[in-house]
């Protein structure tokens, strides 16, 4: 039977993404892969095994043997902590993905997912309805290997013909994994904090204005997108995806409607140049015109969906 590969698995967006995936296709059809064993036990109702993405023998003899025709290959080293150690950085964001392209070209496999994202925009990008074809320049080595990344794609698919699909991800917000080492991060830190009754400290200023997305419409983008018919995806490069845009003073006047004493302090550091060079909000009219693209959740909805569960789920 024809599976599913999942690389990267147990990430923020990997682990809601694989528990879709197998309402989908069944956890038989559904295989999870993490660099991290341990991280493999939240994936009791699908398979799953560890991997290494940067080993391609391993990988070429799983899509083998395990007949995986759809790979969505989530593994990367996200903006913050790519800034820490950015040859690293470059090496597995930018060879994964060609490990990932050269694969799909040599076995033909039927769909490639990757994940792009805001942090291919820069200081020069118009920072207000940020278009889908515009000047990026970006500044940190996470977005230089996603606009590489970007064309990359492109190239294969009009080179080759690997149908791989791609969306810019502005920041993901969700309550089921901790936060990953990105820049729009503090807005998954701060329920936590509110849950656990402990003040909040920004790492942004209170006015930085970021484009944001709650996971499920995340997770909802992502499906609508690899099942479109092949011919209404007529970018592929990565599309702009958006759905909200707010500031930290926001999220947290948002948080404390229903806590009312919890607390917020602001002490900017080097992910507050990152986000400025960043827009505030994102143009993403050729989703909604290509394949259908619309958002469910705004502020508001999010916190109060948010705050509702996350003090029932455990890590």
């Amino acid at each position: 039977m024809e599976r599913v590969l999942i690389i990267g698995a147990a990430g923020q967006l990997g682990s809601e993404l694989t528990q879709a995936l197998t309402n989908i296709y069944g956890g038989d059809l559904v295989i999870a892969t993490d660099i991290n064993p341990s991280s493999l036990e939240k994936f009791d109702y699908c398979k799953s095994q560890v991997l290494d993405v940067m080993d391609q023998g391993s990988l070429r003899n799983l899509v083998k043997k395990e007949n995986v025709r759809q790979i969505y290959h989530l593994a990367a080293v996200l903006s913050a902590t790519g800034e820490k150690n950015p040859l690293f950085a470059w090496n597995l964001n930018m060879d994964s993905l060609l490990f990932v392209l050269e694969l799909a070209k040599e076995e033909k496999l039927d769909k490639i997912y990757w994940p792009s994202s805001i942090a291919v925009f820069g200081p020069n990008t118009p920072k207000v309805n940020t278009p889908q074809f515009c000047v990026k320049e970006p500044n940190t080595v996470y977005g230089i290997s996603k606009q590489a990344g970007e064309r990359w794609c492109e190239y294969y698919f009009q080179k080759f013909g690997v149908d791989v699909r791609s969306l810019r991800y502005p920041g993901l917000i969700g309550y089921k994994s901790l936060p990953g080492g990105g820049t729009t991060d503090y807005a998954v830190d701060i329920y936590h904090k509110a849950i656990a009754v402990e003040p909040f400290v920004s790492f942004l200023s209170e006015d930085t204005l970021l484009p944001m997305m709650y996971m499920p419409d995340a997770i909802k983008a992502t499906l609508d997108l690899m099942q479109a018919p092949k011919e209404k995806v007529k970018i592929r490069s990565s599309y702009n995806l958006a759905a909200m845009s707010f500031s930290p003073k926001e999220i947290f006047e948002s948080i404390k409607a229903h806590y009312p004493e919890f607390s917020i302090s602001y002490k900017p550091d080097f992910r507050q140049a990152i986000a400025d060079s960043w827009p505030d909000s994102i143009d993403d009219s050729r989703a909604r015109e290509d394949w259908g693209w619309s958002h469910h959740y705004n502020l508001e909805k999010m916190t109060a969906d948010i705050l509702e569960h996350l003090p029932t789920y455990s890590f």
